[in-house]
């Protein structure tokens, strides 16, 4: 399985998975941050795990990476978060629309080897003004550039599968959270969870109600729908509701020395609190996940033990 994004956060889980299946991964990424991988895998599990050096905006060197690697399956991870494509909107564009454009064209190349694509889209498609809860059909006016890349790969997913016959499963996670969740706009709850784990309080800088997505499971999701993509489904993940307060709360009695030291900005993420989430389990079945304070604690847990 070529995994692009393998240094991220949800693609250093998605790695983890595809190890435990007992599957040889293969990562494509241009970084060589190593770190989210030292925290999360094993010696002998990053002994397993080929990287490769590639540019997802560079068509022929994926395709390159495909063949090479005699891969047959893909889960599409590479991208740029909020704060980067906001710094840099044609960068943004580049890595995350073309990016993913390339990404459905080699595999369009090679169907008779790879049955189609999981990627990773986000409830950043939708906008402050959407409906709660949001549907699944989709957002319209996303709050952020990176939501706008997102809802567009939405569409080029959609259109390869009418005209191309390349079909793919596109998941919208929330807020994930969990070891090597550590930039981003909505980082700040597992920043507090590492910080936390060192015994040292945490400014979160938002709040509100929003859904917290536990990474090693939304990675096992991307690993399974890759296996059985179907026409061009989208889904909102289903992750666990909370408000900021029961984070926080979560957090203190998981190291309760910082009680009282973790703190948060009461101003809301601008995507609708409550989405639909019936597609994914449709599309790949039921997916066990722990419920949110014990996500936390095994958060904090490996953080005590790196």
């Amino acid at each position: 399985m070529l995994i692009t994004g393998a240094l991220g956060c949800l693609g250093a889980w998605a790695v983890k998975a595809v190890l435990e299946d007992g599957d040889e991964p293969v990562g494509y990424d241009l970084g060589d941050a190593t770190h989210r991988l030292e925290l999360i895998l094993s010696p002998d599990e990053r002994e397993r795990l080929t990287l490769v050096r590639g540019d997802i905006t560079d068509l022929e060197a994926l395709g390159r990476a495909l063949d090479e690697h005699a891969i047959t399956r893909v889960v599409h991870l590479a991208g740029l978060q909020i704060p980067f494509c906001r710094a840099d909107p044609v960068l943004g564009a580049r890595v995350n629309v073309v990016g993913t454009v390339n990404v459905f064209e080699a595999v369009k190349q090679r169907l008779d080897r790879i049955p189609g694509v999981a990627y990773a889209s986000s409830a950043a498609v939708y906008g402050p003004n959407d409906p709660s809860p949001a549907p699944e059909s989709g957002g319209i006016a996303p709050g952020t550039i990176y939501g706008v890349y997102k809802l567009a790969n939405e569409g080029t997913a959609r259109l390869y599968q009418a005209e191309s016959g390349v079909p793919s499963i596109g998941i919208r996670p929330y807020v994930v959270y969990g070891p090597g969740r550590d930039q981003g706009m909505t980082a700040g709850p597992t920043q507090a969870m590492a910080a936390a784990a060192r015994g040292e309080g945490f400014a979160i800088g938002y709040g509100g109600v929003a859904r917290y997505d536990y990474a090693p499971v939304v990675s096992r999701a991307f690993v399974r729908a890759a296996s059985a993509p179907a026409g061009a489904v989208v889904a909102n993940f289903p992750g666990r509701s909370a408000s900021m307060a029961e984070v926080v709360a979560a957090i203190e009695a998981a190291a309760p020395e910082v009680a009282g030291q973790i703190s948060w900005n009461e101003t809301p993420l601008p995507f609708p609190t409550k989405v639909e989430m019936r597609a994914l389990e449709a599309a790949i079945g039921t997916l066990p996940q722990p419920p949110l304070a014990e996500g936390i604690a095994e958060t904090i847990s490996l953080f005590q033990c790196s």
